[in-house]
This record gives C-alpha cells, sequence and structure tokens, in this order.
C-alpha cells in the first residue's frame, strides 16, 4: 500500500469505524459500484487495488464518463467496503475533477502546435497522483519537482545578479534550462546568453504574439500568467510551444461520483426518498 493510501485511511478510520462495527456483522459481505454522477474524465482508478481485494474496472484512466455509467465494481466485507468508501470516493473524486479539467485545457488548444503544461501546485502529497490525473487528461507535465528541471524565475535571476550570471551558473548541471523573462532587456540578454526555453509571463495574448515574433525561433517559448479556460485558444494561437496553468490542478473541482453498496443476495436499504444509486455515506 502506498503511502498516501495509508496515510488517507489511518486519517479516516482512527482507531475503527465505531459506525460500521456497531451495525454490520463481521462475516458479511457485499459488492459496491462507483457511479459517475454527472460527465466527467475519470483518473485515479489504480488506487482501488489499494483498497479492495477484488475490483473490476468498467473504465480506465482517461476515459470519458457519462451521468449514471458504472466506473468499477468491488467486493468482499460490506466492513471493508463501507471503511474505505470515503477514502476512494476521495481519491476518485479529486483526480477525476483534476483529469476533466485538464481535458478541457486540452480540447480548447486542439489544432494548434501548442502544448498544454501543467504546474508543481499541487496538493501538498498528492503531487504524482494530481500530474498522472493531468495526463490522463490529455495535458503535458511539466517538472515532477524542483530536481528534475531548471526553471530560473526572478528570485534566482535577482538572487544570482542577473539573467546572465544566472544562465551561466546553471549550464554545468546538463539539465534542460528554462529561463522566466519579464522585460524586452532580459529577452535579449537570455537569448544572448544562448537559452533556449523562455517562460514569458504576464502578458496580454497580443504582447506574447510581438514577444514571439521577435524571439523568431531562437528558444522555445512558454507563457504563463492568466491562462484559464476563458484565454488559453488565444494564448496558444500566438505561436507559442506551450502554456502552463496553475488552475489544473489548484482549482479543479472534485467530481460527483457515488458508491452504491448491495449485501450479497440484496440491496442494502437506503434514506428514505433516495435511490440506492445515490445513497453513500457523508
Amino acid at each position: 500500500m502506498t503511502p498516501i493510501v495509508r496515510i488517507a485511511l489511518e486519517e479516516d478510520i482512527g482507531t475503527g469505524d465505531v459506525t460500521t462495527r456497531a451495525c454490520v456483522p463481521e462475516s458479511q459481505q457485499a459488492r459496491g459500484r462507483f457511479l459517475a454522477r454527472e460527465p466527467l474524465i475519470v483518473a485515479g482508478l489504480e488506487l482501488l487495488g489499494e483498497l479492495y481485494d477484488s475490483v473490476t474496472l468498467h473504465k480506465h484512466d482517461g476515459d470519458s464518463c457519462i451521468d449514471g455509467e458504472i466506473i468499477a465494481e468491488v467486493a468482499g466485507t460490506a466492513r471493508t467496503l463501507l471503511e474505505h468508501e470515503r477514502v476512494a470516493l476521495n481519491f476518485l473524486q479529486r483526480l477525476s475533477g483534476v483529469a476533466t479539467l485538464a481535458r478541457q485545457f486540452a480540447e480548447l488548444v486542439r489544432g494548434t502546435n501548442c502544448r498544454v503544461l501543467d504546474t508543481r501546485k499541487t496538493t501538498p502529497g498528492l503531487r504524482a497522483l494530481e500530474k498522472a490525473a493531468a495526463a490522463a487528461g490529455g495535458v503535458t507535465n511539466h517538472r515532477m519537482g524542483l530536481f528534475d528541471a531548471v526553471l530560473i524565475k526572478n528570485n534566482h535571476i535577482a538572487a544570482a545578479g542577473g539573467v546572465r550570471n544566472a544562465i551561466e551558473r546553471v549550464r554545468a548541471s546538463g539539465l534542460d534550462i528554462e529561463i522566466e523573462v519579464r522585460t524586452r532587456a532580459e529577452l535579449h540578454e537570455a537569448l544572448d546568453a544562448g537559452a533556449q526555453h523562455l517562460l514569458l509571463d504576464n502578458l496580454t495574448p497580443a504582447e506574447a504574439a510581438e514577444w514571439i515574433r521577435e524571439i523568431a525561433d531562437r528558444a522555445r517559448v512558454e507563457l504563463s500568467g492568466g491562462i484559464n479556460l476563458s484565454t488559453v485558444r488565444a494564448y496558444a494561437e500566438t505561436g507559442a510551444d506551450f502554456v502552463s496553468s496553475g488552475a489544473i490542478t489548484h482549482s479543479a473541482r472534485a467530481m460527483d461520483i457515488s458508491f452504491r453498496l448491495e449485501l450479497v443476495g440484496h440491496d442494502l436499504s437506503c434514506p428514505p426518498g433516495e435511490s440506492p444509486a445515490d445513497f453513500s455515506l457523508p
């Protein structure tokens, strides 16, 4: 079991699920179904195998679902299914939200030569899962952390004493070097120093297009800042190689996914006025 799943179970179950232990016989067997309750792109399904002994997947990460579709089925003791329900839903709802938003970004730049990148603006402890969900949605993962790529930003430039100094000091790393430039002077200094990957931040689409014409294919260009579902197409059409948006991970909403539990042989009763497909513990 991965540490993040173990932490989530320990956080939720603690010393024991007092409600389930009191209500449900230890030997009772059950099965359950995870259902989409709205259109979504599903992600996080590999975690079900860590939470349940018997899992049947009807969908795979990156698949689209419509309202009412079965995503996966699980089986085991009723106690285990109930104890792990909320953790499973928390992961699936959160990660499917990231994948769904990522798919919207990816679709909006279709037909351009621009790719959408995610960022490090992730939930602490969930980065690997959220980046996997973003990739399932169709965007490209940027660096996983501070250790696998060089990105020189404005504070690095200030600390190093300028653009050229910063580039020269990191060149020996052997890693791909990306540098953020905020002014025309920094842009030309970076190009003169041999920068091959530029980050242009907080420009309007018109400004970005002008800068990109000036760069004239001497370096790859990433745009960031102010890029959302309303603006991403305009930025992608500037000629940029990449656009990045932290919103893909930091602003994705949890998707509506429910869990239906059935005892072996008959349906578990639901609260008055609710159908079994809508029954989910809070």
